[in-house]
């Protein structure tokens, strides 16, 4: 089968080929026909769950939502998509960087970093990346040494070992008397971990299309020779220790969910011959920012993701219309709301480039979450058009709304001085 590599950003258009030469860009690229039909049927069973991975522009073209990742078609062609955040042309492994560093903060994955090897690893796509950290990961934890478990076996054998078993050895033909029925233990690698483990170097080295990879993942698999694949991950995964016994497990665990596709809140996976990971954007952006500032937070003050203590209004004893701001900030009395925006502010345009409905909506968390004389931020990420603060905005009931950047490449949130927020610096 023929493998076809494409790599383009949020909201690219995808279409079928057309005659004539069509250069391909990140905003725009060619895919076969059937991966396009592919896509097609993907996105009507997510529409079920109100997930939007692509739109249908036309009968050739399909355009991408805001989704970051890898899908791989059972054709063969594998789509890379990069966050729109650099803009210039030679932005790729920029771009890829960035969706490497957020996805691992997001999910919190142990990302560890060996110098220049893996900051070259860039140039290959999200799959690739992950597929390398978890065989260095696996590969640390085998020279560390995999766990092993007492194993209870029952067999027959012409000698004894452990305990006869009297019943099935009565029952024995007078033919086979030399043979001895008998339990006993044997201490194996045969755990569920190891399992799991096993069963994911084995799908990285048929997938992977990077030599260093594939050339670590044959090394891997001669190694974990003894340990037979797992032939029921959700059982397997439910059964994964977590006693002190197992702590050198725990870096591994979240890239092993990954590459075997049980890594849930954000992955969507398909259902294809390859590994497809992708990831939203907004949410990406919105836990980045969450654990940036929490590891800021000054003594006493805390921080708490979706809040939902508030409803936007009463129908008799009836609270409807759950308020979820993304961040909430609490300091003894004082409290600060925080949403985060995946977007550029129009530069230029009306109202400061500010969309009416995100004001609406901030409003309404203001009204319910904060106290007269409060302060709201909008919180975008950092760009060539929007590098400053911009505000205060002044709402109902003395409610100040700001809108600020965050700096992506030095995970700092600008213009943070005059609004006095517990964060240190």
């Amino acid at each position: 089968m023929k493998q076809t590599w494409i790599t383009v950003r949020e909201y690219a258009h995808l279409s079928t080929p057309v005659s004539g030469h069509s250069v391909t860009t990140l905003d725009h690229a060619e895919i076969s026909l059937s991966a396009f039909e592919w896509l097609c049927q993907m996105q009507s069973r997510f529409s079920d769950n109100g997930v939007r991975l692509v739109e249908v522009k036309d009968r050739r073209t399909l355009r991408l939502d805001s989704y970051v990742g890898t899908i791989s078609t059972p054709c063969g062609t594998h789509i890379e998509i990069l966050p729109k955040h650099y803009s210039a042309a030679d932005s790729i492994e920029q771009n890829r960087q960035l969706m490497c560093r957020l996805i691992a903060s997001a999910l919190n994955l142990p990302w560890r970093e060996a110098g220049v090897a893996d900051l070259n690893l860039f140039r290959y796509p999200l799959s690739e990346w992950v597929m390398r950290q978890f065989l260095t990961e696996l590969g640390r934890l085998i020279k560390r040494g995999l766990r092993f478990d007492y194993q209870w076996v029952e067999d027959e054998q012409p000698f004894l070992r452990g305990q006869l078993d009297m019943t099935r050895q009565m029952r024995q033909s007078p033919a086979r008397l030399h043979r001895f029925h008998q339990r006993h233990s044997l201490f194996l690698p045969d755990r569920p971990e190891n399992r799991l483990l096993r069963l994911a170097v084995d799908k990285i080295g048929r997938m992977t299309q990077e030599v260093q990879n594939w050339r670590l993942s044959h090394e891997l698999i001669g190694l974990m020779r003894e340990v037979a694949p797992s032939h029921q991950v959700k059982q397997d995964f439910a059964c994964w220790g977590h006693n002190r016994l197992m702590a050198q497990y725990a870096a591994i665990k979240p890239w092993c969910e990954l590459i075997l596709g049980e890594h849930l809140p954000l992955a969507i996976q398909g259902d294809s011959k390859g590994i497809s990971l992708l990831f939203p954007m907004e949410r990406l952006f919105e836990q980045h920012v969450a654990n940036v500032l929490r590891k800021q937070l000054q003594l006493g003050a805390q921080l708490h993701t979706q809040a939902a203590s508030e409803h936007l209004c009463q129908y008799n004893a009836d609270k409807l219309f759950l308020l979820k701001p993304d961040l909430l900030l609490i300091q003894g009395e004082r409290r600060w709301v925080l949403d985060t925006k995946w977007k550029c502010p129009a530069s230029g345009g009306a109202n400061f480039g500010l969309a009416q409905s995100d004001m609406y909506q901030m409003l309404a968390y203001g009204m319910r979450y904060l106290q007269a004389e409060q302060d709201l931020l909008l919180i975008y990420p950092r760009t060539c058009d929007f590098d400053t603060v911009v505000g205060p905005f002044m709402l109902p009931n003395t409610l100040r709304l700001h809108a600020l950047p965050f700096d992506l490449d030095n995970d700092v949130l600008l213009g943070t001085e005059a609004l006095t927020l517990p964060l240190s610096a």
